[in-house]
């Protein structure tokens, strides 16, 4: 026998040899589970879970009190500084005042004639000298001069512009020298009252409809109410101290943005909150009893969302099978799962990129803990 057809006898003896191999194979259902690779699975749970979105936010005081000046005139003194904290009432700029003085002077003389005149006239009416006419004329006259000259003082006194609020002085946009009206566009500074302060978001129309009723409660005050806190994300990234609380929810939708405007109050005792700073706020939003999946544990194709889960085939033998899921929200590592799974359904967790429909697995039950540890109550 020559070496070729030696060779092919060779070839022809393994591939029988294999042939049979896989046929015994078929026919045992342990060879074929023992083929099958061994993957971690978990039960699907059901949880309570809290949520939270982003929204910008913009920081106003509670109170912004614009100070304007009432009077023309030239500023004369600048008592206070930018940033610096004020009490109602207190000075804060005076303007010059020499030329009304003046004209007090000369109203106050006013005064004195025309009560003079009246002094004058009261005896001869009570004598019947003259008619009680002209000493009403008298009278009139000297509420005319008192008059003039009240509003001079008046005018005199808003030479001194004051604090209208207890706060923070804003920007001071003018200063010793500077030439002032009541037609000024801008106003001389601004007073801030951010012992509390405002965050001020958006939802657009389909999220604020998604998230009011989710909320506890009948109406929307009862929801509102029951809402619970929310989380300031500071412009550096680092998340402020207190909690706020949104307390009101505006009753329209802006019609050139679509959105609805939120308001939350936060405690800003620290003095740390400035009228005019940028955030972000995180919402929350509580989903009770809820599927929820690793993340690992999901695959996307065609704009779908699946995962593998386990099923006996006509023999017994354990396939991977999968099924298309629906999510409705999500945390670092977790998927709360709106539909396509039910409680207690195994799914495999790792290693499903070695996966294909129907492939033969050998399912090893893991704890849902031990795979998602730590479970974050903190969602994106």
């Amino acid at each position: 026998m020559n070496t070729i057809t030696k060779s092919i006898l060779s070839i022809s003896l393994l591939f029988l040899a294999t042939s049979c191999g896989d046929d015994k194979a078929s026919q045992n259902p342990m060879a074929a589970q023992q083929r099958a690779m061994p993957l971690p699975v978990i039960e699907v749970p059901t949880k309570t879970v809290t949520t939270y979105k982003e929204y910008p936010t913009r920081i106003e005081g509670v109170v912004n009190s614009e100070v304007r000046a009432k009077i023309t005139g030239y500023i004369t003194d600048v008592l206070v500084d930018e940033g610096q904290k004020v009490r109602k009432g207190q000075t804060l700029f005076k303007l010059e005042t020499q030329s009304m003085n003046q004209d007090a002077a000369a109203a106050r003389a006013n005064v004195n004639a025309a009560q003079v005149e009246v002094n004058k006239l009261k005896p001869l009416v009570e004598k019947n000298i003259i008619s009680a006419v002209q000493l009403e004329t008298a009278k009139a006259k000297l509420e005319q001069a008192k008059s003039s000259y009240n509003s001079i003082a008046s005018n005199i006194g808003y030479g001194t512009i004051k604090s209208p609020v207890d706060g923070y002085v804003g920007e001071i946009r003018l200063r010793k020298g500077s030439l002032v009206s009541p037609s000024n566009q801008m106003p001389l500074t601004t007073v801030s009252d951010i012992s509390n302060v405002f965050a001020y978001f958006s939802m657009n129309e389909s999220e604020y409809i998604d998230f009011i009723q989710n909320a506890k409660g009948e109406t929307k005050d009862e929801k509102i109410k029951n809402l619970d806190k929310v989380t300031l994300v500071l412009a550096n990234g680092s998340e402020y101290a207190s909690k706020g609380k949104i307390e009101t929810i505006n009753s329209q939708v802006n019609k050139q943005t679509g959105t609805i405007s939120f308001r939350a109050l936060f405690d800003n005792a620290s003095g740390i909150l400035n009228n005019g700073n940028s955030g972000t706020l995180k919402v929350p939003t509580v989903f009770e009893d809820v599927l929820v999946i690793p993340q690992s544990a999901t695959f996307e194709n065609q704009n779908s969302r699946f995962v593998y889960t386990v099923k006996k085939d006509s023999s017994n033998a354990m396939l991977a099978l999968a099924k298309a899921i629906k999510i409705k929200g999500k945390t670092d590592n977790l998927f709360i799962v709106e539909s396509g799974l039910e409680k207690g359904e195994a799914v495999i967790v790792t290693g499903i990129g070695k996966l294909r429909d129907g492939t033969p697995v050998e399912p090893q039950k893991t704890d849902f803990d031990s795979v998602t540890e730590p479970i974050k109550a903190e969602f994106q």
